[in-house]
């Protein structure tokens, strides 16, 4: 793991130009964006008030609340949530159990309150996360292991600490492209964390987050990119009309003998979909040992279900 520069300062194609001002939506009013920002407020006051509690809850009953948490700050947020596929649950260990890797592309702040609403999971996160108010919070009980970008010699450390989530059933969620991205193509993905699931003998799960508007196609609106501050992207978010953020979890890869960190990126970021121009090259050397052929044939994508609620609290499942 010889490659700081290149595992800790990864570099967004993105930036401020990918918010196109043609893009096809129209905001909602500030009335409504207001509404909304009301509403966040109140679950965060509760969130506020019960965080200095939750070390005296079990494990199972905190879990649950940090998942009512960001349900309903989505919910708040006018954000509807569809899962297709099935995210891993936690494992007990026994006869042999582990843990899965989940792995994502990265494209807002939201994707974190997605997954923390969607399943019980512990996400890896630079340590910058840890700051945010209340989500930061939020994110330290639910588990979160932080990652120093500024550092890369903790980067070992790190890995190992995700090792050991996964040999104790834990489902790992971390975003390899280590950085955001406008949505509309995925970057090259980091191997570093790979490891870990090559050392536990954890399967890889790819998830693939799509934005997009009611009613209309996919959007960069909500994406997180450059120099932006939360909160300028907390006021565009909030007056977004329609929000629907599609999570699509894909085939579990298993690593095979032989797999290394590199040849097991490279077969999770085909499968989430990388298309960008160094994701390209990686995907057109030799396929990795890793996949079971079975299960590369299951398609990435479902189209989703028309009826039924969409709420966030439901996160309904398309067929």
């Amino acid at each position: 793991m010889n490659e700081p520069n290149e595992l800790w300062q990864p570099t967004s194609a993105c930036g401020p130009d990918c918010l196109a001002d043609d893009e096809p939506f129209q905001v909602a009013s500030r009335i409504r964006g207001g509404q909304r920002l009301v509403a966040a407020a109140g679950v965060m006051l509760v969130a506020v008030a019960l965080l200095p509690l939750l070390p005296l809850f079990p494990e199972r009953r905190r879990a649950r609340f940090i998942r009512w948490c960001a349900r309903n700050v989505l919910h708040a947020f006018g954000i509807r949530v569809t899962l297709h596929g099935h995210l891993p649950a936690r494992r007990a260990v026994a006869m042999g159990a582990c843990g899965t890797l989940v792995v994502a592309n990265h494209v807002s702040w939201l994707d974190i309150v997605v997954l923390l609403a969607t399943e019980r999971t512990r996400l890896v996160a630079k340590t910058e996360v840890g700051d945010w108010p209340v989500i930061g919070r939020i994110a330290r009980y639910a588990g979160t292991i932080f990652v120093d970008r500024s550092r890369p010699r903790t980067l070992p450390v790190v890995v190992a600490e995700v090792r050991t989530a996964l040999a104790a059933g834990d489902v790992v969620v971390v975003f390899p492209e280590g950085t955001t991205s406008c949505g509309r193509s995925i970057g090259r993905f980091r191997p570093a964390f790979f490891q870990a699931a090559v050392e536990a003998g954890a399967a890889v799960v790819p998830v693939t987050l799509r934005f997009r508007l009611a009613g209309a196609g996919r959007t960069s609106a909500a994406a997180f990119i450059g120099d932006e501050t939360l909160l300028v992207s907390l006021r565009r978010i909030l007056r977004l009309p329609g929000l629907i953020i599609e999570l699509s979890c894909g085939a579990m890869i298993h690593p095979a003998s032989g797999a290394t960190r590199r040849s097991l990126a490279r077969v999770a970021a085909r499968a989430v979909g990388a298309s960008g121009p160094i994701a390209d090259r990686e995907a057109r050397r030799a396929p990795a040992p890793v996949v079971d052929p079975a299960a590369s044939l299951v398609p990435l994508w479902n189209e989703p279900v028309d009826g039924g609620s969409r709420s966030p609290v439901g996160l309904p499942r398309a067929a």
